[in-house]
């Protein structure tokens, strides 16, 4: 009797702490699974379809077989999603055709390429990464998401996270540089700013992480390439800003075009759905890259667009961009048994509570506000923030005898190049919505600045590019005419100084600009060397989307002011930085080469077993170059100066459940006002798997007054330490470990402490 009544009072409380456990789900999760469970399994499959306008939506869809079919799939509430779908008015009369057709009325996604500003351009991400600041990031991000907001846009395709090492792979533009911790802090506040705190707001769009997973590290830095990398640089390097933002809360996923590990990433189960999904729980949606479910089968991994469909939705893959996979073959594949309709919900699931989060059941039109979008595009608010986030990403490589910042009393500037009174290059590629030739030209930035007495003797020099530019095409570039030459050299020898525009065309980078040749392309070397033989003061400014192999400029220019590409505001923010209204504190995130052979060049290389000079020549080496770059990663000059005293540690030994205290003195030393950007590294010496030279693990950035100095803290958990083995396992290991703490990744000081059991 006494077992009975225990077993009972035992299998009550096994009950009751299921009922316990087992949370009553949230308002979200009961919306999504009523609207799922009303759903046949063909407006299920139509809300894993993402297609590109067919038409103006502003008006009725063409009498053609394209646009009528579109319009019909949306009516019937067979398209999930529309990209390149933008304005308040055709955003409002698209969702109009879903909503008020289609049996349940489920709106759509409107998502386009928001990568560095909306209409109001900002630097290109990697210029904005060489901020080092988390804020400046966010803000940049915020504004965007405001304009595309109230041009009727939901979601954008950013931000792109890829660790990117070559700087021949044209889309280093669009990311942070070569280091994967620097990348998960700027990624972070990249989406956060994309995404604010309430996603409902109308204000605040979805973010999108790419590309998952590797594309980065195409081989020989060609587009589109093959991909094979170990699984310990998957972990190390490419996977933890994906992993960061995953934690962050990022809305979306998109997948790459290359293949890794022999399988393309968009049918990789391991990547989205044992990794992403389930280790790392991240709850939105994956979209695949434009039409990259169709691209399986050129991989050779598929024997045709059904299979390539089946793989995908298989692997994780729940929205198809631009392939039409799902719509032609899913319901079939269904039908066959050979996809499980559980994969379906699943996938629809996802995009629908991203469209719950986003508030759109809640009104459809809230984004399409013809009245907002007049109000807060391009408007001048908008601008001063472009202003300053292009100051802020600025780099000082050079300036020989303090010749920067000028004065704005100065009697004559000679300001040659092509790039010079361009209105269009300083925008950028990947420019949304922009409007061609809006952006404020260097020339334009310099008259503003300078005293009206001051003479600015202006002349191209030579072009840089003929025929048509533009961002389908390639580029022709001007190898012969140099008729314009005489006219800036007399420009030179009539003037104190000469500031010579000097780098890319804005399409020259970007996907598919891979390049061969990271040199100044046309005739701009022989168009600097021309003037240098007349003015010996020349300030090269910069403009470009990648590092550049530029050692004769580095070595005969008196100043090198790397400017990116900076946006609606550029040649204003670089007449900031010029004439020292605005102390420039940027720092490179990808190492400059000295020439394309040594590409890839990054910091945090591994160790060789022949790392050093020896008698011979059997060491780890170039016979007609060095090992080291042109400019390093991190590095970045000031008006004034910065010196630091020697790094300290709390103590020599530490415990794994202990912190690890580092601290330094800094000292601004100059006449200026400034910031720096202060730099922890560390390496671990001996491991179980070889660990690179230097890993950057903190920074700081320090505003100081001249005679000013500070004691810089920095805090390390044991954590910290720690690296993913080849299968993913992350490792902790005790052990001796270098600090190396200094104002970039070469100029160091260094502490040792051992990490203890």
């Amino acid at each position: 009797m006494i077992k009975k009544v225990n077993l009972v009072i035992i299998s009550l409380l096994v009950l009751l702490s299921c009922n316990q456990e087992k949370s009553p789900l949230s308002k979200e999760d009961e919306f999504v699974s009523e609207l799922l469970g009303k759903m046949t399994l063909s407006e299920k499959i139509g809300q894993l379809n993402q297609h590109t306008s067919r038409w103006e939506m502003t008006g009725p869809a063409p009498k053609n077989n394209d646009s009528q079919d579109q319009l019909e799939q949306i009516k019937n509430g067979e398209v999930g999603s529309m990209l390149n779908v933008t304005g308040a008015d055709a955003t409002l009369n698209a969702q109009k055709l879903a909503v008020e057709n289609s049996r349940l009325g489920i709106p759509m996604i409107f998502g386009y390429d928001v990568i560095h500003g909306y209409q109001t351009m900002f630097p290109i991400p990697l210029a904005e990464a060489s901020s080092w600041d988390p804020e400046i990031v966010k803000l940049s991000a915020q504004v965007a998401a405001k304009e595309a907001s109230a041009a009727g846009l939901q979601w954008t395709f950013a931000p792109m996270m890829d660790v990117g090492r070559d700087a021949r792979w044209g889309r280093v533009m669009e990311g942070c540089g070569e280091d994967p911790y620097l990348a998960s802090v700027l990624s972070v506040a990249r989406i956060k700013g994309f995404q604010g705190t309430d996603l409902s707001a109308n204000n605040t769009i979805a973010a999108c992480a790419k590309h998952f997973a590797g594309y980065g590290f195409s081989e020989s830095g060609r587009d589109y390439n093959t991909v094979d990398i170990g699984s310990y640089t998957l972990h190390n390097i490419v996977l933890p800003p994906f992993k960061a933002v995953a934690e962050a809360d990022v809305s979306t996923f998109m997948n790459s075009f290359n293949i890794i590990n022999g399988t393309p990433s968009t049918a990789n189960p391991y990547l989205q759905r044992n990794l992403l999904k389930n280790k790392w729980n991240f709850k939105g949606f994956v979209v695949s890259d434009w039409g990259s479910i169709e691209e399986i089968s050129n991989h050779g991994a598929a024997e045709n667009l059904k299979e390539a469909g089946l793989l995908a939705i298989k692997a994780g893959s729940d929205m198809d961009m631009e392939s039409n996979a799902y719509s032609k073959y899913l319901k079939e594949l269904v039908d066959e048994g050979k996809v499980d309709e559980k994969l379906i919900d699943d996938a629809v699931k996802r995009i629908l509570k991203i469209k719950y989060k986003l508030g759109l059941f809640n009104d459809p039109y809230q984004y399409s506000n013809i009245e907002r979008e007049k109000k807060e595009i391009y408007s001048k608010e908008n601008r001063a923030a472009a202003r300053n986030v292009a100051r802020h990403s600025m780099v000082l490589l050079k300036n020989k005898a303090q010749l920067l910042p000028l004065s704005k009393q100065i009697k004559s500037i000679a300001l040659i190049g092509s790039l010079a009174d361009s209105k269009d290059i300083p925008l950028g590629s990947w420019r949304a919505k922009a409007i061609k030739n809006s952006a404020v030209s260097l020339l334009e930035g310099i008259q503003s600045a300078v005293s009206a007495k001051t003479k600015i003797n202006y002349s191209k020099g030579c072009n840089l590019t003929i025929g048509d530019r533009s961002f389908l095409q390639e580029l022709s570039y001007e190898q012969n005419d140099k008729s314009g030459f005489q006219d800036a050299i007399k420009a030179a020898q009539n003037s104190e100084v000469v500031i010579m525009a000097l780098g890319e065309d804005c399409w020259q980078s970007g996907e598919g600009r891979s390049q061969t040749d990271i040199r100044l392309k046309g005739q701009q070397q022989d168009l600097f060397n021309a003037v240098k033989k007349v003015n010996k003061n020349i300030v090269v400014v910069l403009m470009n989307g990648r590092p550049l192999a530029i050692p004769e400029i580095a070595e005969n220019a008196a100043a090198v002011l790397e400017t990116w590409f900076g946006g609606s505001e550029a040649g204003n923010a670089i007449a900031d930085v010029l004439f020292g209204d605005y102390n420039p504190s940027g720092k490179l995130t990808m190492s400059f080469p000295r020439n394309a052979g040594q590409c890839p060049i990054y910091y945090n290389h591994m160790n060789t077993g022949r790392p050093t000079s020896t008698n011979n020549v059997f060491w780890s080496h170039y016979t007609d170059a060095p090992n080291t770059p042109l400019y390093p990663f991190g590095y970045g000059l000031s008006y004034t100066s910065f010196a630091y005293g020697e790094a300290t540690i709390n103590s020599s030994a530490i415990k794994k459940d202990e912190t690890i205290e580092i601290k330094i003195s800094l000292a601004n030393t100059g006449k200026y006002e400034g910031e720096e950007v202060v730099q922890l590294y560390i390496q671990d010496p001996k491991a179980t798997y070889a660990r690179p030279v230097k890993e950057l693990k903190q920074f700081k950035k320090i505003k100081l007054k001249p005679d000013e100095n500070i004691q810089v803290s920095f805090k390390l958990k044991p954590e910290d330490l720690g690296y993913y083995s080849p299968e993913g396992e992350f490792l902790i290991e005790s052990g001796e470990y270098h600090i190396y703490v200094g104002g970039n990744s070469q100029e160091v000081k260094q502490v040792n402490f051992t990490l203890i059991d």
